[in-house]
């Protein structure tokens, strides 16, 4: 009988992670690679994807980074395009690219954020996981993990737009696992909580809006990237088998007060 704790290992798989060169992302590509995986690194600037990618062969881990735009289509395309090209196979999709031009009443949402947001935060996670599909059935399935937030199931103050589009991501997830599940492959969701990124500076980096936060929170820290690894290495690896189509909150237990 196979160990069980050999299900969480990714050996050989080829992993896919968008938003990778920092962040919440970069800690999901550093442990998929020391997990096994040959892990292809996406977010929009070249030089960073770089520094990730030399610090993971540093540890002994394969990496390859293509710069393409989370919400330009044709970047999508050229990014599956180029790890078929040099691996030949796609088992992994982490979808974690995400903006947020603005913080405040949504009223002030101007049309081009509004866009913006769901450009990349929806229409590239959905256009993106179209273009693997193919492949993954192919070799007879795969895994998609959709970053998705809490705002996407509790409003965010000042994160009106942003939380509409979590709230998609929650939805989108549940309707490919739904419509992909006979093809095995399974689609889950991670709804982080307040993580101290650069991402959330706006939030975490203010300390009137810090307190309020662990006010709410039973566990009294925010969150760190590290916080969100166990739960995507969890899902993109055959230990969550049976599992399809849910969201799993990490927040210190915020969401249940």
């Amino acid at each position: 009988m196979e160990k069980f704790m050999n299900k969480f290992r990714l050996d050989n798989q080829v992993a896919i992670i968008t938003g990778a060169s920092r962040g919440i992302g970069e800690a999901i590509t550093t442990a998929f690679a020391e997990a096994g995986a040959k892990v292809v690194l996406s977010s929009r600037k070249q030089p960073d994807l770089e520094r990730v990618t030399q610090e993971i062969k540093k540890s002994g881990g394969e990496a390859f980074p293509i710069a393409a735009h989370g919400g330009k289509i044709e970047d999508l395309k050229a990014l599956v395009q180029k790890t078929i090209d040099r691996y030949g196979r796609i088992d992994i999709l982490v979808n974690n690219a995400g903006t947020n031009p603005l913080f405040g009443p949504i009223i002030n949402t101007d049309e081009k954020a509004w866009d913006k947001i769901f450009e990349v935060n929806i229409r590239g996670f959905f256009f993106l996981s179209k273009e693997v599909v193919p492949i993954m059935t192919e070799k007879g399935g795969g895994k998609i993990v959709n970053m998705a937030s809490v705002a996407g199931i509790k409003p965010g103050l000042g994160l009106g737009a942003y939380s509409v589009s979590k709230a998609g991501v929650i939805m989108l997830t549940r309707v490919l696992a739904q419509e992909w599940a006979a093809m095995n492959i399974r689609v889950n969701a991670i709804a982080p909580g307040v993580i101290k990124t650069k991402f959330s500076e706006a939030i975490h980096g203010s300390p009137e809006i810090a307190e309020e936060i662990l006010k709410g929170l039973p566990i009294k820290r925010l969150g760190e990237p590290l916080d969100i690894v166990g739960a995507a290495l969890f899902l993109a690896s055959e230990a969550s088998s049976y599992i399809t189509g849910q969201t799993i909150v990490v927040d210190g237990g915020g969401m249940m007060i």
